[in-house]
């Protein structure tokens, strides 16, 4: 959900500051695709009987997914703020795949939100001896935020890197088309 809130972010931000959301159809993100492939599977694994279905080989079926969408965010390295998703991104990727295909989650973490672990297959779970305890799920959203959660420092880069990825593109100038006004000398 942390990222969903940063996109709205990065619209009012790119808004208030000028910018037209029009300009996002003209952001060039390589290998889309890949991306919505592994956030297919993803969605799947975690919305879906797939998930229990996979047993002890959905954790690595989410380690993998997460893998081919940080490839294809590291072929648009040359969007600014795609750098910070990439580095969220590795960060959260590290966190799971150290420890066994999970995202762990503090207790206090669950406890502040209210919430028990989730029941089935999920991506973020409580952990013993929690490695990279510092990149996992210890920090929570306000529980009167509208589906809040909890979230890891990655997921804070992968949001400001978005937030400022939709900023960059709704300032952009619209491309020049090389028409001239009429009179118009060329340099």
């Amino acid at each position: 959900m942390f990222i969903l809130y940063a996109i709205v972010a990065g619209l009012i931000i790119g808004v208030a500051t000028g910018g037209s959301p029009a300009r996002l159809g003209d952001l060039r993100f390589r290998w889309a695709p890949v991306v919505a492939l592994g956030l297919l599977v993803q969605v799947a694994l975690f919305s879906t009987p797939l998930g229990a279905a996979l047993g002890s080989i959905a954790p690595w079926a989410y380690v993998a997914s997460t893998a081919i969408v940080l490839v294809a965010v590291a072929r648009n390295l040359h969007i600014r703020g795609m750098a910070l998703v990439l580095l969220g991104g590795l960060s959260n990727a590290a966190a799971i795949a150290v420890n066994g295909g999970y995202m762990p989650v503090s207790e206090a973490a669950l406890a502040a939100m209210g919430r028990a672990e989730a029941a089935g297959y999920s991506n973020s779970r409580l952990v013993e001896d929690v490695r990279l305890a510092a990149l996992t799920d210890i920090f929570t959203m306000p529980t009167w935020v509208p589906a809040a959660n909890v979230f890891s420092v990655g997921d804070v880069l992968i949001g400001v890197g978005a937030a400022v990825v939709i900023v960059t593109a709704m300032r952009r100038p619209a491309p020049d088309t090389g028409s001239r006004p009429s009179g118009a000398a060329a340099h």
